[in-house]
């Protein structure tokens, strides 16, 4: 098993679950959907040549983001990040993930 955790803007919340749910990801013991979500306040600066979602180049932009948590099979990992990848608006999306005790699945 996989913790996959990303940050995402509101606006974009409920359409990436929905991408790397139905690549697979947060399904354990008889259940589906399974995540865990919080608001938070994301930072950055876009830097000359990149092209925000958010923000423009130069300026620090601060936006509200909700962290998701949920879990993958191994099988599902690859499938879950390309899915988050594809449906998250930002140019480079922050996400991480690492392999969980399994004894305890």
């Amino acid at each position: 098993m996989y913790k996959l955790v990303f940050f995402v803007p509101e606006s974009h919340k409920e359409l990436v679950k929905e991408a790397i749910f139905n690549a697979g990801a947060g399904q354990f013991d008889g259940y589906e959907f399974c995540s865990w979500e919080t608001l938070g306040t994301g930072q950055f600066r876009p830097l000359s040549g990149s092209q925000p979602f958010i923000g423009e180049s130069g300026k620090i932009e601060q936006v509200n983001e909700y962290r998701v948590e949920t879990i993958c099979t191994n099988d599902t990992i690859k499938a879950a990040v390309s899915a988050l990848k594809l449906a998250h608006p930002y140019e480079e999306p922050a996400y991480q993930y690492w392999l969980v005790n399994q004894e305890d699945f």
